[in-house]
């Protein structure tokens, strides 16, 4: 498993956040909470890319989640060291290079490392009466949205240009053990190319994965788009837009 360079491209968004910071079982997360009445056993977790929940980028996107109806929490399962804001590339600048010791820091938040941060957060809230959990993994965080389906934490699962999946084996086991719906909005993606994309239909598609499983295609986005995409393309723009469409509707399907 390894990251990309478009792991680390994409424009900073502009907007005002509405959530708020909170601990929960020891981790600090951003959290979003819908301001009409709204199921108390259900939660969205948002699980960020390699920039953490402090991009306003991810704050927005919780937000919007909360719009939605569901209270979103975002967790720092980087425990306070994310890739440093400054270090994002623009994606339109194929020159730029990425001054940080990406290999360093990856291996201080790996697996071993990132998934005892999302169980501390999510055994404080099934504390709390949290019963059911959808789980939104863009880039880096589908790896965990795949780990928490595997374990039968997650009871509907979306992903955005997953990153970190190895291919066809993570799509092979997800099939035989994972029971949560599947969403993956995909695109012209490094990291999950088109013969990945393929694959996953190929193992899970035309019914072939009971729950349900959906992949829907964004021409004209690339990795990143739906968090960090370039808002001034109006591909990009709307890709951005029906992606998280996309994934509103199938959690508001399956939670």
């Amino acid at each position: 498993m390894s990251l990309c360079k478009q792991c680390f491209c994409g424009v900073r968004h502009d907007g005002a956040p509405e959530g708020k910071w909170e601990v929960y079982g020891g981790v600090r997360c951003y959290v979003a909470t819908p301001t009409v009445d709204y199921p108390k056993n259900k939660v969205v977790l948002y699980l960020s890319d390699v920039f953490g929940p402090g991009l306003i980028n991810a704050q927005l996107l919780t937000d919007d989640f909360a719009r939605n109806g569901f209270r979103t929490i975002a967790p720092d399962y980087f425990n306070g060291d994310p890739i440093p804001e400054g270090t994002l590339l623009h994606p339109g600048d194929p020159s730029a290079t990425l001054e940080f010791d990406v290999m360093k820091w990856f291996g201080n938040h790996g697996q071993a490392q990132t998934r005892p941060i999302l169980d501390s957060l999510i055994n404080a809230l099934k504390e709390e009466g949290v019963t059911e959990f959808a789980a939104a993994g863009y880039c880096f965080g589908a790896r965990y949205v795949f780990d928490l389906a595997y374990d039968d934490v997650i009871k509907v699962a979306a992903t955005s240009h997953p990153s970190l999946l190895h291919i066809p084996a993570d799509l092979e086991k997800y099939a035989s053990i994972a029971k949560a719906p599947l969403l993956i909005n995909s695109c012209i993606d490094p990291q999950f190319p088109l013969e990945a994309q393929a694959k996953a239909d190929e193992i899970l598609g035309n019914g072939k994965f009971a729950p349900g499983y959906v992949r829907e295609f964004f021409e004209g986005c690339s990795h990143g788009f739906a968090v960090r995409g370039d808002l001034s393309d109006p591909k990009v723009k709307a890709g951005k837009e029906r992606a998280f469409k996309y994934t509103v509707e199938w959690f508001l399907k399956h939670l």
